[in-house]
């Protein structure tokens, strides 16, 4: 663990950044570079601690990539040519490494076995289990496959049609891999659209994919070729810095090169319905991940309601969120986010309990939060629970609060951002 103690006696914030590339489309940039034939190469990769745990994998399959900078080079055999690895693949703090490799592996000629961290150790398995096993995949693991470690042995799929009971994109991202490889059109439907990163990826590599109203069908048998992939700014990322500059005051910050796929931009939509000063210039690239540049400044912002479909979109985002509303006037209210419960941690919890020892008005609900404000907010001891989106969570608050904010491990935050407090430092 890396205590961190910060105090920055509100400063306000002032320039420009570019903030990390997408996490969601640096893993499958690799993860479909490894399954296609020939070379990919990506520029703007990720070089957070998740993202590399799924170059590990890969590596460990016999697939040679190569990393300099944020540039990666993929030269892959296609998942016929892949080694039988000798070593347990490690995934790290990585969930979406895990689910995914789950379906990429099920439908591949290998047998491996799988396992992460302490974190991932805990966190729920069989929603992806259970599709693939329908498909006929061979996995096997702690209570029944619930729980890593877990060891899957390759073998021939059959298509499902699969109704999904939560909205998850590694869920629905696990079968569509798993599809690639198996007899027949795997049929994926949704009863709230998820993250579309997969679905666009497929495309960019080759595959042809049809999504029409929430369903997903793609035909097995389809080979992938090495292309080109240009990774966005992370959204998820930016949204710490957009909550900052909306909240310090006498700021104003400018993002560059922002993913604002539609899937992902709840974020965005709430800051508009919550007043804040905003401006978003979409820029005209063409690539298969829309982008856009944004500028916020310091805002006057007023309570809402975040619910309903909205909620897949800015999942990740609620914990900035949830700190944002402290500082709005009147009531936010979350709800309907049931799925924060089994992310890195408890994120429900996790809020409501760091967020009320800076002395937030918020309670916790079976499905969300309450939060009134604006309130001041006071220095104290956070937990990060090995989180990085509540380490940042709390680093932020430390830009407005009266007295210091420690952070208990402030290194989890290089799973998404290993930049962050460099960043901080460079518009203070």
């Amino acid at each position: 663990m890396s205590e961190k103690v910060l105090q920055y006696n509100k400063p306000s914030l002032q320039g420009s950044l570019t903030v990390p590339g997408d996490k969601s489309v640096s893993h499958r940039s690799v993860m479909f570079g490894a399954i296609a034939s020939g070379t990919t190469t990506v520029e703007g990769f990720l070089l957070g601690e998740d993202c590399l745990s799924t170059i590990d994998c890969f590596q460990k399959l016999g697939v040679q990539i190569e990393v300099e900078g944020t540039n990666v080079t993929i030269h892959s055999p296609g998942m016929d040519g892949w080694q039988e690895p000798t070593e347990v693949l490690y995934t790290g703090n990585s969930g979406t490494t895990t689910r995914l490799m789950l379906g990429i592996l099920a439908g591949s000629t290998v047998h491996s076995v799988m396992t992460g961290d302490a974190s991932i150790g805990k966190r729920p398995m069989r929603r992806v289990i259970d599709p693939l096993r329908q498909m006929g995949a061979q996995i096997t693991g702690r209570a029944d496959g619930q729980y890593t470690p877990l060891a899957i042995q390759g073998t021939k799929l059959q298509a499902i049609d699969y109704k999904m009971p939560v909205a998850s994109a590694q869920v629905k991202s696990a079968i569509l891999l798993a599809g690639l490889r198996a007899e027949g059109t795997t049929i994926v439907r949704e009863m709230d659209v998820s993250r579309d990163h997969t679905e666009r990826m497929l495309r960019q590599f080759g595959a042809h994919v049809e999504v029409d109203n929430g369903v997903v069908s793609i035909e097995g048998g389809q080979a992938l070729n090495g292309t080109h992939v240009s990774v966005p700014g992370d959204i998820s990322s930016a949204a710490f810095f957009l909550v900052a500059g909306a909240i310090c005051k006498n700021s104003q910050l400018t993002l560059n090169n922002v993913g604002i796929n539609p899937t992902r931009d709840g974020i965005i939509e709430v800051l508009e319905k919550m007043g804040a000063t905003m401006t978003v210039t979409p820029n005209d690239d063409n690539q298969a991940e829309p982008t856009a540049t944004i500028q916020i400044a310091t805002s006057s912002l007023t309570g809402t309601i975040i619910e309903g479909d909205i909620i897949p979109r800015l999942i990740d985002e609620i914990p900035i969120l949830a700190l944002l509303a402290t500082q709005a006037h009147g009531q936010t209210i979350i709800k309907d986010a049931e799925e924060l419960k089994v992310k890195e941690t408890d994120r429900i919890t996790a809020v409501v309990t760091e967020l009320k020892k800076l002395g937030a008005q918020i309670e916790a609900t079976e499905d969300g939060m309450i939060i009134e404000g604006p309130t001041s907010l006071k220095g104290a001891n956070l937990q990060t629970y090995g989180d990085h989106r509540i380490g940042m969570m709390g680093a932020v608050a430390a830009l407005i609060t009266d007295g210091a904010v420690a952070l208990d491990d402030a290194q989890c935050i290089a799973v998404s951002y290993p930049s962050f407090f460099e960043h901080i430092e460079a518009v203070r």
